[in-house]
């Protein structure tokens, strides 16, 4: 075979194997045309390669500097915007701070001119304000009533002892001082008994007395012993002060130094005109502390000018004139009150209606309410003095056990004696508050008396102190009204009420007009209003 056959042949197998089908299979029957049969080796495996190391890596450090031109696009952007905010907002605070520093110096500007305005302003005002008036000198007589027990043993049957036990009692009332006895021994008319250093046995013991003295003290109550001599005998003095003097003097030494108050003398002037009165005077003069010893009297019967003249002549620390006198008319009462109030401290006024020689508050006062004159004698300027049983109207006769069983149920009580318990309740009610206002309000404590109305059943005065409230007392103990007609400029359109007896047309806290003010028979009224400037 030539060489021109020998490249035909190989064209012919090359076109040959292209009309070989592709899945490679050996067909095992028959040769069909145009088939080639071709042999693959047996081991030969096809192989997959991915691309280079180095091609990876130059694609990654592509990507990444890819995304780092990006991120430092965005934050150079965000930078410049941030420059931007952070110029606008530092400007912005400047502009502030310049506005707040103007702004601080005009407060503080404002401030100081305030200050120094509202400097000058008070010292305007206390240049210009009245000035308070002087708190006048107090002892402790005045600061509330003083409650008598003349028979010590008809108030408790414990005697001494009983009396310390009813100090509680005592003491709600807002009592300042106790006047007790007399207590000593003595008989009758008989001089030669007397001994004003030692306590009756019928009434207790000094030991017991002295424990008396102690819890009162304790409570914030004085105690003060009535030393007159002969008070159970026709003359109080048995008919010679003078013979009983140096007894007396030598009685009121020996009861300051254990611890008592004060001394009480009834019929004052008979002592008071003797030669002794001014060594017996004397003995108080002397006071160690700070609590000064009290010397009081009573008088009886005397007239205006002669309770005024014995009051001057003694200079007792006070001194009760039964002095205004239920029985008289209003227009004397008045006078009676304007002409000791004129001539005397108030200091030195004391003011009762019982007693051991007078009997009773209702005794005293039958046709009217018992209510009516407590308001009167707490309400005058000067000391109100009670005796047991004031406070409740206990009448004469009647045991003082009914004061105790006011506290106590009534149930089991008749009609008539619930309805007299309920009446004594209400007056010791009445008592205790008008007690009460008067430790209280300056102007009842040491203010001034102002007469603004009396008739043959009526009276009216007002009481005023400074710029404290003032207070107004009416009353009438007629059976008929009467309409008053209260002139002073003091005076306004209306008063409050603070405590009435027996007025259901005036109640309580309730505003009442003062231009002919009426009032009921049988009532009284205490008003007050403020001060106006």
């Amino acid at each position: 075979m030539n060489k021109e056959d020998d490249m035909k042949e190989v064209e012919l197998n090359e076109m040959d194997q292209e009309k070989q089908p592709m899945t490679g299979e050996t067909p095992t029957g028959t040769e069909k045309n145009g088939s080639v049969k071709v042999k693959v080796p047996e081991d030969t495996e096809v192989k997959f390669t991915g691309l280079s190391c180095l091609i990876c890596l130059s694609f990654c450090l592509i990507c990444l500097s890819f995304c780092l031109s990006v991120c430092l696009i965005c934050l150079s952007v965000c930078l410049s915007d941030l420059s931007i905010h952070l110029s606008v907002c530092l400007s912005n605070i400047y502009l502030h701070i310049c506005r707040w520093i103007r702004t601080r110096w005009v407060l503080l500007v404002l401030f100081w001119l305030g200050w120094v305005g509202m400097l000058a302003g008070a010292i305007v005002i206390i240049v210009q304000a009245p000035r308070c008036k002087p708190i006048p000198e107090m002892n402790w007589w005045n600061e509330g009533p003083l409650y008598q027990i003349s028979d010590v043993n008809e108030f408790s049957e414990n005697g001494l002892k009983g009396v310390e036990e009813k100090l509680d009692y005592i003491n709600q009332m807002k009592v300042k001082g106790l006047v007790l006895g007399p207590i000593h021994t003595v008989q009758a008319d008989e001089s030669s008994t007397l001994e004003l250093t030692s306590i009756n046995p019928e009434f207790g013991s000094e030991s017991q007395l002295i424990s008396l003295l102690d819890r009162a003290h304790r409570k914030g109550i004085s105690i003060v012993l009535d030393l007159t001599p002969n008070h159970e005998g026709v003359s109080a003095w048995f008919n010679n002060a003078a013979s009983v003097a140096d007894r007396l003097k030598e009685a009121c030494v020996y009861w300051l130094n254990k611890g008592v108050d004060g001394i009480f003398l009834s019929h004052l002037n008979d002592i008071a005109n003797t030669e002794a009165w001014p060594s017996v005077q004397g003995i108080f003069n002397k006071t160690d502390g700070t609590k000064k010893r009290a010397l009081m009297g009573s008088v009886t019967g005397l007239s205006t000018d002669d309770a005024s003249h014995l009051l001057n002549q003694s200079s007792v620390d006070l001194l009760l004139t039964e002095l205004p006198d239920p029985a008289e008319p209003g227009i004397r009462q008045a006078q009676v009150v304007q002409i000791l109030y004129a001539d005397h401290p108030q200091t030195s006024l004391g003011w009762s209606l019982s007693g051991r020689t007078l009997g009773s508050l209702t005794s005293r006062t039958p046709a009217a309410p018992i209510r009516l004159y407590q308001m009167l004698l707490f309400t005058l300027p000067g000391t109100p003095v009670f005796s047991a049983g004031d406070e409740v109207g206990l009448k004469a006769g009647e045991k003082p056990q009914i004061m105790w069983d006011l506290e106590n149920p009534a149930e089991e009580k008749n009609a008539t004696a619930k309805t007299l318990q309920e009446e004594r309740i209400a007056v010791h009610n009445v008592f205790k508050a008008l007690s009460d206002l008067r430790g209280k309000e300056r102007s009842l404590l040491h203010g001034e008396y102002v007469s603004l109305h009396s008739s043959a059943t009526s009276l009216a005065f007002l009481r005023l102190w400074d710029q404290s409230d003032r207070f107004l007392t009416a009353m009438n103990w007629g059976n008929d009204p009467v309409t008053m007609i209260l002139s002073n400029s003091d005076l306004p359109a209306q008063a409050q009420v603070r405590l009435t007896t027996d007025a259901p047309n005036l109640a309580v806290d309730s505003m009442v007009s003062l231009e002919k003010f009426q009032l009921g028979p049988k009532q009284a009224v205490l008003l007050s209003y403020p001060y106006a400037g």
